[in-house]
Protein backbone atom coordinates (compact mmCIF):
# COMPACT_ATOMS: atom_id res chain seq x y z
CA UNK A 1 0.00 0.00 0.00
CA UNK A 2 2.82 2.17 1.02
CA UNK A 3 4.46 1.63 -2.61
CA UNK A 4 1.21 2.15 -4.22
CA UNK A 5 0.97 5.75 -2.20
CA UNK A 6 4.59 6.95 -3.32
CA UNK A 7 3.73 5.99 -6.57
CA UNK A 8 0.80 8.18 -6.66
CA UNK A 9 2.63 11.14 -5.51
CA UNK A 10 5.87 10.85 -8.01
CA UNK A 11 3.03 11.18 -10.49
CA UNK A 12 1.52 13.77 -8.67
CA UNK A 13 4.92 15.56 -8.75
CA UNK A 14 5.99 14.35 -12.14
CA UNK A 15 2.79 15.72 -13.54
CA UNK A 16 2.65 19.06 -12.30
CA UNK A 17 6.76 19.55 -13.13
CA UNK A 18 5.42 18.66 -16.66
CA UNK A 19 2.98 21.39 -16.79
CA UNK A 20 4.96 24.21 -15.43
CA UNK A 21 7.77 22.84 -17.68
CA UNK A 22 5.93 23.35 -20.07
CA UNK A 23 4.25 26.72 -19.51
CA UNK A 24 8.06 27.86 -18.96
CA UNK A 25 8.76 26.93 -22.42
CA UNK A 26 5.58 28.81 -23.97
CA UNK A 27 7.05 31.60 -22.32
CA UNK A 28 10.62 30.93 -23.76
CA UNK A 29 8.85 30.93 -27.46
CA UNK A 30 6.76 34.01 -26.73
CA UNK A 31 10.39 35.73 -25.57
CA UNK A 32 11.98 34.40 -28.93
CA UNK A 33 8.71 36.24 -30.83
CA UNK A 34 9.27 39.35 -29.23
CA UNK A 35 12.98 39.05 -30.69
CA UNK A 36 12.74 37.54 -33.75
CA UNK A 37 11.31 40.92 -35.20
CA UNK A 38 15.12 42.77 -34.25
CA UNK A 39 17.38 39.57 -34.65
CA UNK A 40 17.65 36.50 -36.83
CA UNK A 41 16.99 33.65 -35.50
CA UNK A 42 20.76 32.57 -35.60
CA UNK A 43 21.44 35.05 -32.89
CA UNK A 44 18.95 34.00 -30.44
CA UNK A 45 19.75 30.47 -30.61
CA UNK A 46 23.19 31.71 -29.89
CA UNK A 47 22.73 33.69 -27.12
CA UNK A 48 20.40 31.69 -25.14
CA UNK A 49 22.81 28.87 -25.83
CA UNK A 50 25.57 30.47 -24.75
CA UNK A 51 23.87 32.10 -21.79
CA UNK A 52 22.24 28.68 -20.95
CA UNK A 53 25.28 26.45 -21.09
CA UNK A 54 26.66 27.20 -17.67
CA UNK A 55 23.22 26.17 -15.97
CA UNK A 56 23.28 23.35 -18.24
CA UNK A 57 26.87 22.61 -16.45
CA UNK A 58 25.77 23.09 -12.85
CA UNK A 59 22.46 20.93 -13.62
CA UNK A 60 23.76 17.59 -14.90
CA UNK A 61 26.74 18.18 -12.58
CA UNK A 62 24.53 18.24 -9.27
CA UNK A 63 21.62 15.52 -11.05
CA UNK A 64 23.71 12.95 -12.42
CA UNK A 65 27.31 14.10 -10.72
CA UNK A 66 30.69 14.25 -12.54
CA UNK A 67 30.08 11.43 -14.89
CA UNK A 68 27.09 13.20 -16.46
CA UNK A 69 29.60 15.78 -17.85
CA UNK A 70 31.55 13.23 -19.89
CA UNK A 71 30.10 11.87 -22.90
CA UNK A 72 31.05 8.52 -24.74
CA UNK A 73 30.18 9.40 -28.24
CA UNK A 74 30.68 13.45 -28.73
CA UNK A 75 29.88 12.98 -32.18
CA UNK A 76 26.96 11.60 -31.96
CA UNK A 77 25.79 14.72 -29.98
CA UNK A 78 26.95 17.20 -32.22
CA UNK A 79 24.56 15.67 -34.92
CA UNK A 80 21.97 15.77 -32.58
CA UNK A 81 22.84 19.47 -31.49
CA UNK A 82 22.63 20.11 -35.83
CA UNK A 83 18.90 18.81 -36.03
CA UNK A 84 17.90 21.07 -32.89
CA UNK A 85 19.71 24.00 -34.48
CA UNK A 86 17.60 23.33 -37.57
CA UNK A 87 14.39 22.27 -35.46
CA UNK A 88 14.98 25.73 -33.31
CA UNK A 89 15.78 27.75 -36.51
CA UNK A 90 12.49 27.40 -38.54
CA UNK A 91 10.25 27.49 -35.50
CA UNK A 92 11.13 30.96 -34.58
CA UNK A 93 11.58 31.89 -38.17
CA UNK A 94 7.82 30.41 -37.95
CA UNK A 95 7.45 33.38 -35.09
CA UNK A 96 7.87 36.57 -37.47
CA UNK A 97 4.86 35.89 -39.57
CA UNK A 98 2.22 32.87 -37.58
CA UNK A 99 0.49 33.42 -34.78
CA UNK A 100 2.51 31.70 -31.43
CA UNK A 101 -0.53 29.37 -31.08
CA UNK A 102 -0.92 28.49 -34.38
CA UNK A 103 2.44 28.05 -34.96
CA UNK A 104 2.63 25.99 -31.67
CA UNK A 105 -0.27 23.94 -32.86
CA UNK A 106 1.72 22.84 -35.94
CA UNK A 107 4.93 21.44 -34.10
CA UNK A 108 2.24 18.84 -31.91
CA UNK A 109 2.61 17.00 -35.38
CA UNK A 110 6.38 15.43 -34.31
CA UNK A 111 5.08 12.14 -32.19
CA UNK A 112 3.31 11.43 -35.71
CA UNK A 113 6.97 11.94 -37.67
CA UNK A 114 8.71 9.94 -34.91
CA UNK A 115 6.32 7.03 -35.56
CA UNK A 116 5.80 7.34 -39.43
CA UNK A 117 10.00 7.33 -39.80
CA UNK A 118 10.46 4.61 -37.09
CA UNK A 119 8.23 2.64 -39.27
CA UNK A 120 9.66 3.30 -42.75
CA UNK A 121 13.07 3.95 -42.13
CA UNK A 122 14.26 1.81 -38.52
CA UNK A 123 11.69 -1.43 -39.36
CA UNK A 124 9.81 -0.44 -36.24
CA UNK A 125 6.83 -2.60 -36.22
CA UNK A 126 3.38 -0.33 -36.19
CA UNK A 127 0.28 -1.94 -35.82
CA UNK A 128 -2.67 -0.27 -38.58
CA UNK A 129 -3.86 1.76 -35.42
CA UNK A 130 -1.11 3.92 -34.74
CA UNK A 131 -1.16 4.35 -38.88
CA UNK A 132 -4.24 5.03 -39.16
CA UNK A 133 -3.79 7.87 -35.67
CA UNK A 134 -0.67 9.12 -38.43
CA UNK A 135 -3.31 9.49 -40.77
CA UNK A 136 -5.56 11.57 -39.05
CA UNK A 137 -3.02 13.80 -37.59
CA UNK A 138 -2.06 14.76 -40.59
CA UNK A 139 -5.03 15.57 -41.92
CA UNK A 140 -5.08 18.10 -39.06
CA UNK A 141 -2.51 19.78 -40.63
CA UNK A 142 -4.04 19.72 -43.73
CA UNK A 143 -7.15 21.31 -42.00
CA UNK A 144 -4.97 23.90 -39.93
CA UNK A 145 -2.61 24.96 -42.90
CA UNK A 146 -5.52 24.82 -45.86
CA UNK A 147 -3.42 24.05 -48.23
CA UNK A 148 -4.76 26.02 -51.94
CA UNK A 149 -7.01 28.56 -49.60
CA UNK A 150 -6.72 32.19 -49.83
CA UNK A 151 -5.75 31.98 -46.31
CA UNK A 152 -2.64 29.41 -46.96
CA UNK A 153 0.44 30.81 -45.44
CA UNK A 154 3.97 29.34 -47.22
CA UNK A 155 4.97 30.36 -43.77
CA UNK A 156 2.51 27.50 -42.45
CA UNK A 157 5.32 24.80 -43.82
CA UNK A 158 7.81 25.54 -41.23
CA UNK A 159 6.57 24.70 -37.71
CA UNK A 160 5.68 21.42 -39.43
CA UNK A 161 9.66 20.95 -41.11
CA UNK A 162 10.53 21.85 -37.22
CA UNK A 163 8.45 18.35 -36.25
CA UNK A 164 9.96 16.66 -38.72
CA UNK A 165 13.78 17.91 -37.62
CA UNK A 166 12.63 17.40 -33.88
CA UNK A 167 11.27 13.84 -34.75
CA UNK A 168 14.86 13.04 -36.20
CA UNK A 169 16.23 14.46 -32.88
CA UNK A 170 14.20 12.21 -30.52
CA UNK A 171 15.08 9.30 -32.63
CA UNK A 172 18.26 10.06 -32.57
CA UNK A 173 18.77 9.45 -29.43
CA UNK A 174 19.05 5.62 -30.03
CA UNK A 175 22.51 6.17 -30.98
CA UNK A 176 23.69 7.86 -27.84
CA UNK A 177 25.73 5.53 -25.66
CA UNK A 178 23.44 4.11 -22.78
CA UNK A 179 25.72 4.65 -20.08
CA UNK A 180 25.12 8.69 -20.15
CA UNK A 181 22.40 10.18 -18.58
CA UNK A 182 19.50 12.53 -19.49
CA UNK A 183 21.32 15.33 -17.81
CA UNK A 184 24.18 14.48 -20.03
CA UNK A 185 21.90 14.66 -23.21
CA UNK A 186 20.60 18.11 -21.79
CA UNK A 187 24.31 19.94 -21.20
CA UNK A 188 25.42 18.55 -24.43
CA UNK A 189 22.36 19.42 -26.52
CA UNK A 190 22.72 22.93 -24.92
CA UNK A 191 26.56 22.91 -25.66
CA UNK A 192 26.30 21.40 -29.58
CA UNK A 193 23.71 24.20 -30.10
CA UNK A 194 26.17 26.84 -28.84
CA UNK A 195 28.96 25.47 -30.97
CA UNK A 196 27.34 25.36 -34.25
CA UNK A 197 25.58 28.72 -34.21
CA UNK A 198 28.63 30.36 -33.22
CA UNK A 199 30.25 29.07 -36.60
CA UNK A 200 27.51 31.51 -38.37
CA UNK A 201 26.23 33.95 -36.06
CA UNK A 202 29.05 36.23 -37.22
CA UNK A 203 27.26 36.56 -40.73
CA UNK A 204 23.92 37.43 -38.96
CA UNK A 205 25.01 39.36 -35.78
CA UNK A 206 23.56 42.67 -34.79
CA UNK A 207 24.12 45.10 -32.14
CA UNK A 208 22.54 43.80 -28.97
CA UNK A 209 20.29 46.67 -27.82
CA UNK A 210 21.03 47.22 -24.18
CA UNK A 211 16.94 46.72 -23.04
CA UNK A 212 17.06 43.32 -25.01
CA UNK A 213 19.95 41.89 -22.36
CA UNK A 214 17.28 40.99 -20.40
CA UNK A 215 15.11 39.24 -22.72
CA UNK A 216 17.79 36.84 -23.97
CA UNK A 217 18.58 36.00 -20.20
CA UNK A 218 14.79 35.12 -19.27
CA UNK A 219 15.00 33.04 -22.64
CA UNK A 220 17.66 31.48 -21.81
CA UNK A 221 16.29 31.09 -18.00
CA UNK A 222 13.17 29.77 -18.56
CA UNK A 223 13.88 27.34 -21.88
CA UNK A 224 16.75 25.52 -19.14
CA UNK A 225 14.34 25.28 -16.18
CA UNK A 226 11.66 24.14 -19.05
CA UNK A 227 13.79 21.56 -20.36
CA UNK A 228 14.80 20.55 -16.67
CA UNK A 229 11.49 19.98 -15.03
CA UNK A 230 10.20 18.31 -18.14
CA UNK A 231 13.47 15.87 -18.06
CA UNK A 232 12.59 15.38 -14.47
CA UNK A 233 9.22 14.50 -14.94
CA UNK A 234 9.35 11.75 -17.18
CA UNK A 235 11.70 10.05 -14.65
CA UNK A 236 8.89 10.55 -11.32
CA UNK A 237 5.90 9.64 -13.67
CA UNK A 238 4.93 6.81 -16.86
CA UNK A 239 5.09 8.44 -19.80
CA UNK A 240 1.71 7.95 -21.32
CA UNK A 241 0.69 10.34 -18.09
CA UNK A 242 2.86 13.04 -18.44
CA UNK A 243 3.65 13.41 -22.52
CA UNK A 244 0.21 14.43 -22.92
CA UNK A 245 0.20 17.15 -20.93
CA UNK A 246 2.59 18.69 -23.58
CA UNK A 247 -0.42 19.67 -25.49
CA UNK A 248 -1.10 22.17 -22.81
CA UNK A 249 1.83 23.92 -24.34
CA UNK A 250 -1.92 25.21 -26.84
CA UNK A 251 -3.54 26.57 -23.95
CA UNK A 252 -0.34 28.68 -22.46
CA UNK A 253 0.75 29.98 -26.12
CA UNK A 254 -3.24 30.94 -27.01
CA UNK A 255 -3.52 32.89 -23.75
CA UNK A 256 0.06 34.84 -24.30
CA UNK A 257 -0.69 35.42 -27.62
CA UNK A 258 -3.91 36.85 -26.93
CA UNK A 259 -2.55 38.76 -23.92
CA UNK A 260 0.64 40.10 -25.97
CA UNK A 261 -0.27 40.78 -29.49
CA UNK A 262 -3.81 39.99 -30.19
CA UNK A 263 -3.69 36.94 -31.48
CA UNK A 264 -6.61 34.97 -31.72
CA UNK A 265 -6.32 31.82 -35.03
CA UNK A 266 -8.93 31.34 -36.53
CA UNK A 267 -11.57 28.35 -36.39
CA UNK A 268 -9.99 25.80 -38.87
CA UNK A 269 -6.49 26.03 -36.92
CA UNK A 270 -8.35 25.00 -33.56
CA UNK A 271 -10.11 22.25 -35.33
CA UNK A 272 -6.61 20.90 -36.95
CA UNK A 273 -4.89 21.26 -33.56
CA UNK A 274 -8.10 19.33 -32.03
CA UNK A 275 -7.46 16.62 -34.52
CA UNK A 276 -3.01 16.85 -34.54
CA UNK A 277 -3.70 16.55 -30.78
CA UNK A 278 -6.20 13.86 -30.48
CA UNK A 279 -4.31 11.36 -33.08
CA UNK A 280 -0.91 12.99 -30.82
CA UNK A 281 -2.42 11.47 -27.52
CA UNK A 282 -3.71 8.04 -29.01
CA UNK A 283 0.10 7.36 -30.84
CA UNK A 284 1.76 7.78 -26.90
CA UNK A 285 -1.15 6.00 -25.46
CA UNK A 286 -1.16 2.73 -28.14
CA UNK A 287 2.74 3.18 -28.14
CA UNK A 288 2.91 2.73 -24.07
CA UNK A 289 0.05 0.02 -24.63
CA UNK A 290 2.32 -1.78 -26.92
CA UNK A 291 5.41 -1.10 -25.30
CA UNK A 292 4.00 -2.84 -22.43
Amino acid sequence: MQAILESRRASLVGMAMMCVGVACLSVNDALAKALASTYSPLQILFLRNLIALPFAVVIAAGMGGAAALRSHRPVTHLMRGLLWICAAFLFFSSLKYLALAEATALVFVAPLFITAISALFLRDPVGWRRWLAVLVGFAGVLIAVRPGAAAFQPASLLPVATALFYAFLMISARWVDRRESVWTLLLYLTGAGALLSSLVVPFVWVPVRPADYGLFAAIALFGTVGMTLMTQAFRLAPAVVVAPLDYTALIWATLIGWLIWNELPDSPVFVGAAVIVASGVFTIWRENRVGR
